[in-house]
């Protein structure tokens, strides 16, 4: 089994590229599952999703703790019960936290959650991701420039391992890069 782990900046083309490496394994003829965070299928991540459109301390920590739980409920829930499992905003949330709690949360979560080799981080300057946040209809409470400058710096001290994609390009060249590596570990898994 696969456990593909894709995070990144809000913006930075993750659930694009999730999708595509669904297409990718379903044509191989795989089962995959793909969960996205915060997730619109349960009370956790509905909580979750209201919680970062509102503002203020309160709204961060409930943010923070509906997520988490979304996430581990998706865990218990999927995990293993396909060839692949694709799980879009997974640890790299700990990253709207103070930096000692989120290095402190990120260890203790990678000891109690699964990870594997197959861990994406898409990097993005939080300019770009901005302005591609421009487009939607909803803005969170992090999608700010100070905030994405705080989040970028703060994932990337916590993505140490991860494969990092530059996401700027267009969606086929970040494909390519994507499918290079999945060609690769795939290989590497035989």
């Amino acid at each position: 089994m696969r456990f593909i782990i894709i995070d990144g900046l809000d913006g930075s083309g993750k659930s694009t590229q999730a999708k595509l490496i669904q297409r990718k394994y379903l044509a191989q003829g795989e089962s995959v599952i793909l969960r996205e965070h915060p997730s619109p299928d349960n009370s956790y991540g509905l909580k979750a999703k209201t919680a970062l459109l509102g503002r203020g301390k309160v709204n961060k920590m409930k943010a923070s703790v509906y997520y988490a739980l979304d996430v581990i409920r998706s865990v218990k829930k999927y995990h293993g019960k396909a060839d692949n499992v694709i799980m879009v905003r997974y640890l790299m949330g700990l990253a709207y936290l103070p930096l000692p709690m989120a290095k402190f949360l990120y260890i203790f979560f990678t000891m109690v959650l699964p990870t594997s080799e197959y861990m994406f981080f898409l990097d993005l300057k939080p300019e770009e991701a901005l302005l591609r946040m421009l487009k939607r209809d909803e803005e969170e409470m992090f999608e700010n420039l100070d905030d994405l400058i705080k989040v970028r710096r703060k994932a990337l001290k916590l993505a140490q391992g991860w494969h990092i994609i530059n996401s700027k390009g267009n969606i086929e060249d970040v494909q390519t890069n994507f499918n290079n590596i999945l060609n690769e570990l795939d290989q590497k898994s035989r």
